[in-house]
């Protein structure tokens, strides 16, 4: 039988970070955390930490750390079958879902799913940020039990759900058009005006472009990796970026800003793709993010 204090406090080392921190929430000494960690992985003869700062999983704790979560909530799912058990175990504790998520969507329509998940479950959500493209890449490696990712084929062992898609539109201020594109958005404007770009792997600008132009162009960019930085981005005339029509539409009405060429929006789809696990919790989770999406999305 597996030591479920062993694995809590490995659990709790790699989701606070530090040896430390992970006292605090479990309510015991730094040392009975190292002294619980320290027996399991040579019970086990492996490493499960690795110590730094911040310390993080091994593969193999990685591992014992799914495991950890999946039984957490399949024991509070039992409980809500059989209350009689809150008398014999603590049913109050909390447990946390892992799961990856795109930042536009965290902005926007995710953090509206994960409250009305946990309005009726005794669960905390870890939400990691990825681009849409690459959160599936969470899921492979099992970092995550959940993401929002743009890829519908299903990762190996997860089921696959559409929620809709996101529509984006390249956006810039009055000004910014006035000064950059006075003959229009051509290959040669894009190629001196700056764009704002959220991260290394942010591929939207590029992708727009060239749909528009029908081949690359190098542009100058702004590096922002935040979703409301985009939209302030644009109002200050920074420069220009593909934004989720829901961030920017009251600015369009107002003028505030405009369009660099109708006809142009780019429709990114979103699924949802989670372990294939028979865990109740698990599924409401899905329902909430599925009910939340549907209705903030397009078709």
């Amino acid at each position: 039988m597996l030591d479920y204090a062993s694995l809590a406090a490995v659990s709790q080392v790699v989701r606070d970070g530090s040896f430390e921190r992970a006292a605090r929430s479990l309510n015991v000494t730094a040392s009975a955390v190292s002294q619980r960690v320290k027996l399991l992985e040579d019970r086990l003869g492996l490493a499960l930490i690795v110590r730094g700062t911040p310390c993080v999983a091994t593969d193999a704790g990685q591992r014992l750390c799914r495991h950890v979560e999946q039984v957490g909530m399949l024991e509070h799912d039992l409980h809500r079958a059989l209350p009689a058990l809150g008398q014999l175990d603590n049913a109050s504790s909390r447990i946390t879902l892992k799961v990856a998520v795109n930042a536009d969507s965290l902005d926007g329509w995710f953090v509206g799913a994960v409250a009305r998940f946990c309005d009726k479950e005794q669960a905390l959500v870890d939400t990691s940020i990825d681009d849409q493209e690459h959160t599936a890449e969470w899921l492979r490696t099992g970092a995550v039990l959940a993401a929002v990712t743009s890829s519908a084929k299903p990762v190996q062992g997860c089921r696959s759900i559409p929620l809709g898609h996101m529509p984006y539109v390249a956006t810039a201020s009055p000004a910014f058009v006035r000064r950059w594109f006075p003959d229009g958005v051509t290959a040669e404007a894009l190629a001196q005006a700056p764009c704002m770009t959220f991260n290394r792997k942010d591929r939207l600008q590029s992708e727009w472009v060239r749909q528009v132009c029908g081949h690359a162009v190098e542009m100058p960019r702004h590096w922002l990796p935040s979703s409301q930085a985009f939209v302030a981005g644009a109002l200050a005339g920074l420069g220009w970026g593909m934004n989720p029509l829901a961030f920017v539409a009251d600015h369009l009405r107002r003028g505030r800003l405009v369009r660099l060429a109708p006809d142009s929006d780019k429709q990114v789809p979103l699924h949802w793709q989670h372990a294939r696990l028979q865990i109740p919790m698990l599924d409401r989770l899905t329902d909430a993010v599925v009910g939340t999406a549907k209705a903030a999305l397009e078709p």
